[in-house]
């Protein structure tokens, strides 16, 4: 079954993600949880999945976290402790939404990878990509996105006290 298209809020909110990690050296984006996640270094650290924003934060802070308003534990079961969908009137603001970006990338050196799997040859992994697949790269070395002069503050509508653009 094919996965249903993103919507524009959607897509204009993993931009805005984007945006916030593209000065991080090692980001992968792929689709996990139902999500659009970025892997920051090998480790999963944030995702959109519709208007929300999907956080990685240290487990031990999970019943601190847990009662912010407009903050949702990922699993209600407590299998996920630390992973919190974090909902547009918690990230309304650029310093919300900072706060939530770098608490993050605060965590990101500390937390655990996932081990590699290993991945049998087959003839489906030798297949091209078909039409309307998508392939993301590791952006760390591509030189499209970092270039030399300081590119300005863009706006993401995704903040109550930003102009839209």
């Amino acid at each position: 079954m094919p996965a249903k298209p993103l919507s524009d809020e959607t897509l204009h909110l993993i931009d805005a993600v984007r945006s916030a990690l593209q000065d991080c050296s090692d980001v992968q984006e792929k689709r996990m949880f139902g999500c659009h996640v970025f892997m920051v270094n090998g480790k999963l650290c944030l995702g959109v999945e519709g208007d929300e924003v999907l956080v990685r934060l240290l487990p031990v802070t999970h019943a601190e976290v847990a009662e912010t308003p407009g903050v949702r534990p990922l699993s209600s079961r407590g299998l996920m402790d630390g992973y919190f969908y974090i909902s547009p009137t918690a990230y309304a603001t650029r310093e919300q939404w900072q706060h939530w970006i770098d608490a993050a990338l605060t965590y990101n050196p500390l937390a655990k990878a996932s081990p590699k799997k290993v991945r049998k040859t087959s003839a489906t992994a030798a297949q091209p990509t078909l039409p309307g697949q998508r392939t993301v790269k590791a952006r760390g070395s591509d030189a499209a996105h970092h270039s030399s002069a300081a590119a300005p503050a863009r706006k993401h509508s995704v903040f109550d006290d930003d102009d839209v653009l």
